[in-house]
């Protein structure tokens, strides 16, 4: 008897149908992975020709295809390391690059993670945490397995913007 109306009587509490509350689903943030995601080790600082390089060679990639993006590749610890704006790169993009390339390295992934929890998996409680940015576009740089910085563009759509990071990013990541 008990059961039946903790059944009946919470779900009414929280304004909910009951055959609503009986058939939810679990959440599927409930669920504890045996191992920690995105654990890659922080490393060394990226160097500046390193990051010029990669930023060269995203910005060849995007002229190839005539994308204007701008570039920044950050280090391990998120600061700014170099930067590169292409003629006629849209403005607001700038702090959006460096945005990106911020996110990835400090959340240990790519950005497009943050876009998926967002538009495909509906988790957008992920918005509430600090320095995130729901668009594809930032790019982890891993060196012998640790992480020494990030590759930000912006510019281009999200798409256009992550195939140029994802060359930038391959001049480190092998």
């Amino acid at each position: 008897m008990r059961k039946l109306a903790s059944t009946l009587i919470v779900p009414a509490l929280l304004g909910m149908p009951v055959a609503l509350a009986q058939s939810a689903a679990p959440n599927p943030l409930d669920a504890v992975p045996d191992k920690m995601p995105f654990d890659i080790p922080y490393g060394a600082p990226i160097n500046l020709e390193r990051a010029q390089a990669a930023i060269a060679t995203a910005m060849a990639e995007a002229k190839k295809k005539d994308w204007k993006l701008n570039v920044a590749v950050v280090d391990s610890g998120g600061n700014l390391v170099a930067f590169a704006r292409m003629d006629s790169a849209q403005l607001a993009s700038i702090a959006i690059a460096e945005h990106k390339a911020r996110a990835s390295v400090k959340y240990r992934r790519e950005t497009k993670a943050f876009e998926n929890a967002v538009q495909l998996s509906n988790f957008p409680y992920v918005l509430t945490l600090d320095d995130v940015i729901a668009s594809r576009g930032g790019i982890p740089l891993v060196e012998d397995g640790k992480l020494i910085g990030a590759i930000g563009c912006s510019g281009g759509t999200g798409s256009q913007d992550e195939v140029a990071c994802k060359a930038g990013a391959a001049t480190i990541n092998k």
